[in-house]
């Protein structure tokens, strides 16, 4: 069984950075697709950044120029850079793992929290 952990979340002024990490681990069967969603309250969730096969990365509109994914394959991390922050930022974000091949498997991480506030 696929298990991510996240880590990485917290508080931060605007205009602040943090960085966010998700790590698969448990399963030899490794994900082809991995990236990380958003939801802030009474909001549905929202994509941030994917993974869209091979090195792509499709980035959500209200983030492209601010934040930055990249992955350690070999480790199956992957890694979002996080700039220029702003108050409606503030959401749990949650890394999504997807196997597309067999065994298939969609997984989310627990979520962490990421709250701009000054």
């Amino acid at each position: 069984q696929v298990q991510l952990v996240e880590s990485g979340g917290g508080l931060v002024q605007p205009g602040g950075s943090l960085r966010l990490s998700c790590a698969a681990s448990g399963s030899i069967f490794s994900p082809n697709i991995m990236g990380w969603y958003r939801q802030a309250p009474a909001k549905q969730r929202e994509l941030v950044a994917t993974f869209t096969g091979g090195s792509k990365i499709v980035y959500g509109d209200s983030v492209k120029g601010r934040f930055t994914m990249s992955s350690d394959n070999a480790k199956n991390t992957v890694l979002l850079q996080m700039n220029s922050l702003k108050v409606e930022d503030t959401a749990v974000y949650y890394c999504n793992a997807i196997r597309t091949g067999f065994p298939r498997y969609n997984v989310w991480g627990q979520g962490t929290q990421v709250t701009v506030s000054s």
